[in-house]
């Protein structure tokens, strides 16, 4: 089935004649005489009456142009649009989890304002999976935490954040700081193995010769703020996640001995990525704020 074909079919069903219909669409007769009669070869029926003063459609032809006009339709409007495609195409952006809970939406909502007609679609995942998603072509920009990875990618840093250690204000603690090998012998309230945060976390204690046995992983950095909240134990999380339950006395920090911990946030995407329009409006935004990136 060809396009033009049922454009000339609805061309001569709204002039009434072959010749009105060529001269209608800047074409020849005998092209729309040749069209008629491949549609009717592919119909295997007559689509025209064909009148002393012009041509009408059969209850054949009827039903065929109704049934095209949804396809002429969608053909009309993607011709219109098909100069603003990349404008139109949404941004697939992967996100490590915390990135999303804290970091995200403020980028995102600066570039719905900077750019109204960008638009995005955004699946969040823990650190590991997000740089695979990438690596197999199903997103555009990945935000990641910890060390930079590996391969051919263009950078940017973002920021960077620190863990701490926290528990229930009436949680029983020496006064003193917590050495590794004490703080793992303590309920762990600990994000899943995967995540920048527990990988951070898994190699601190690693190079004090420790390894975490938790009681409790999640995914979900919420889920072990209010376990720590009813004294379930210790959790390890960025202190700008711990903040409402510190300020609101629901949490208390905890001091630890040699164990400074901190995460870099980096975006980064392909070197051999195709840039389309609003990729590179999102890329500049972040490249403004945080000039330092690794082009």
């Amino acid at each position: 089935m060809v396009i033009r074909y049922l454009e000339i079919l609805e061309a001569i069903a709204e002039t009434g004649t072959f010749t009105s219909a060529a001269k209608k669409l800047y074409i020849t007769q005998s092209a729309v005489s040749h069209a008629v009669a491949e549609l009717e070869k592919q119909t295997g029926t007559a689509l025209f009456e064909r009148l002393p003063k012009g041509a009408a459609l059969t209850r054949c032809g009827v039903f065929l142009l109704e049934e095209s006009r949804n396809i002429l339709t969608a053909c009309r409007n993607l011709d219109r649009r098909i100069n603003h495609l990349e404008e139109e195409t949404p941004v697939q952006i992967v996100s490590s989890i915390t990135i999303a809970s804290f970091l995200l939406t403020d980028i995102l909502c600066k570039l719905k304002k900077s750019s109204p007609n960008s638009s995005f679609t955004v699946q969040v995942t823990s650190a590991n999976a997000a740089i695979e998603i990438l690596q197999r072509g199903n997103a555009d920009l990945a935000f990641w935490e910890g060390a930079a990875p590996k391969g051919n990618f263009h950078t940017i840093f973002l920021g960077s954040y620190k863990l701490r250690a926290a528990c229930a204000p009436d949680f029983l603690l020496p006064v003193q700081a917590i050495s590794p090998s004490q703080l793992c012998r303590y309920p762990l309230l600990l994000r899943e193995q995967g995540s920048a945060i527990r990988d951070t976390f898994d190699h601190t204690l690693a190079l004090a010769n420790q390894k975490a046995d938790p009681i409790w992983e999640s995914v979900n950095s919420l889920a072990l703020i209010k376990a720590a909240e009813a004294g379930l134990g210790i959790t390890i999380l960025p202190e700008k996640l711990l903040s409402d339950s510190l300020l609101l006395k629901k949490l208390r920090l905890i001091d630890l001995e040699n164990m400074e911990m901190e995460n870099q946030m980096l975006a980064f995407f392909h070197k051999d990525k195709y840039i389309t329009k609003p990729l590179q409006i999102l890329i500049d935004q972040l490249k403004h704020k945080n000039p330092c990136c690794s082009f």
